[in-house]
């Protein structure tokens, strides 16, 4: 059995996202948007791959050991976990601004 574990690219978690958002951004456009795309793109890359190993397991692939699929599977877990708060914080401060009497 195969106990290396590779390193992969890490989803970004909520307090990374929030770094990136509030980060100076460079004049060529940037900005909130485009960290928030690729953090979602970071999140579904992870789900992605732990989906692959998944199946390489399932079909008894021997280049793939079943530790590197768990670790692959809680970081996408994590990932996607942090994606749903700063996804529920954003839709409760749209909504705090929306009930904001003026």
């Amino acid at each position: 059995m195969d106990m290396r574990i590779t390193s992969t690219p890490s989803p970004l978690t909520a307090t990374q996202l929030a770094r990136r958002a509030t980060a100076p951004q460079p004049a060529e456009g940037g900005g909130f948007g485009t960290a928030f795309k690729d953090a979602l793109q970071s999140v579904s890359q992870a789900q992605d791959r732990a989906s692959g190993l998944q199946q390489e397991v399932q079909l008894e692939n021997p280049n793939v050991s079943l530790e590197e699929t768990m670790v692959a599977m809680q970081k996408a877990q994590v990932g996607f976990q942090a994606t749903l708060h700063v996804r529920n914080r954003m839709v409760q401060a749209y909504t705090d601004i929306m009930n904001m009497q003026v």
